[in-house]
């Protein structure tokens, strides 16, 4: 420990063990953020699992509809249907989660009741639930994405948080408090030296009080 700049007065012992106070109680919040990220990051792992599970199983489930409509309707037919179907809208916010921001997407698209009353009409059973499996399919794969990135995050902001933990329990609170115990034994040392000092002066008074008697 550097010595050297450090002053050994009753003024910088206070303040020192405020500086302590306050490392341990940013470190309590530091612990609880950790803890509060770690929960919020196997909770979202939690929800891309069954995610993941039901996405394989949609992916069959489009597939086969596709192919059961190429069948039913022809490949051109899909085509010109796909080709005139409305443009969807992917919007991405956020969220704040101790301090990290997590995104939040939503998918829409604009549609119209004479649009939905044509392909009713006109449009085979097929070519709809395959045209519903695959935005389904896509709206699945859109949440999956926003938790991975979600998760990716968390990941990055615990190991942060970690790190300014360990620096602060490992390193500033021991040096502080080796700082502190330096301080408190010089202010002994200099009570001790003065006290014999007083005492000294008190005896040498003491003695040229008794001569002079």
């Amino acid at each position: 420990m550097e010595t050297t700049n450090i002053r050994p007065t009753r003024m910088e012992l206070l303040k020192t063990k405020g500086r302590i106070k306050l490392a341990k109680r940013g470190l309590d919040l530091l612990k609880l953020k950790r803890s509060s990220l770690i929960m919020e990051f196997f909770s979202i792992s939690k929800e891309v699992r069954g995610l993941r599970g039901n996405v394989r199983e949609l992916i069959e489930k489009s597939v086969t509809s596709e192919r059961l409509a190429e069948i039913v309707s022809g490949k051109l037919i899909i085509e010109n249907t796909a080709f005139f179907q409305p443009s969807l809208q992917v919007q991405v916010n956020s969220k704040n989660v101790m301090g990290v921001k997590i995104p939040q997407v939503t998918m829409s698209k604009q549609k119209s009741f004479m649009d939905q009353l044509y392909e009713m009409i006109s449009l085979p059973t097929s070519l709809m639930e395959t045209r519903e499996n695959f935005v389904e399919l896509l709206n699945r794969l859109l949440v999956i994405a926003e938790k991975e990135i979600a998760m990716r995050r968390l990941l990055i902001e615990i190991d942060r948080t970690k790190r300014r933990t360990n620096s602060i329990e490992n390193v500033l609170i021991p040096r502080l408090t080796e700082t502190a115990t330096y301080i408190k034994m010089k202010l002994d040392e200099i009570d001790r030296e003065t006290f014999i000092t007083l005492k000294v002066i008190k005896g040498k008074i003491e003695e040229r009080v008794e001569e002079s008697v």
